[in-house]
């Protein structure tokens, strides 16, 4: 949340294969360059690392492949419409196992943080940790 600010959550599913989905199970999935577009009214997830399973063989699928997020068609329009907007961007925040053991993604609509603003943001992150340090003593 370094380089933009979190101005809407959402969760979604994701359609996965079977070996990508034994491999975010074993924690070898990466969203750190990922990014989300809405595309002819679907939700298609950009530069998403999924390492290869190990005993999937011919099985594995590409581990870069742009996916489909799952989500009500009436929040797809919802988020189009917010991205339209100057500076809105659709960034998956996190991907995790739900209770009922499917695999969800967790979507924020972000906007680009300016310069000054990540000074201010590190200056409120330095003064909470001098306040926890006085706090510990």
């Amino acid at each position: 949340t370094f380089d933009y600010c979190v101005e809407e959550k959402l969760e979604c599913g994701i359609e996965l294969k079977g070996t990508e989905v034994k491999s975010i199970r074993l924690g070898k999935a990466s969203i750190k360059e990922a990014w989300v577009a809405v595309e002819d009214g679907e939700l298609i997830i950009h530069n998403m690392h999924i390492s290869p399973y190990e005993m999937g063989s011919y099985f594995n699928q590409d581990p870069i492949r742009n996916r489909r997020l799952l989500a009500h068609k009436r929040e797809i329009r919802k988020l189009a419409a917010t991205v339209k907007q100057d500076g809105m961007t659709l960034i998956p925040l996190r991907v995790y196992l739900a209770n009922n053991g499917l695999i969800k993604v967790e979507l924020g609509v972000c906007k680009g943080k300016k310069n000054y603003d990540k000074r201010q943001t590190l200056k409120a992150k330095d003064a909470k940790r001098e306040v926890e340090r006085s706090q510990a003593y």
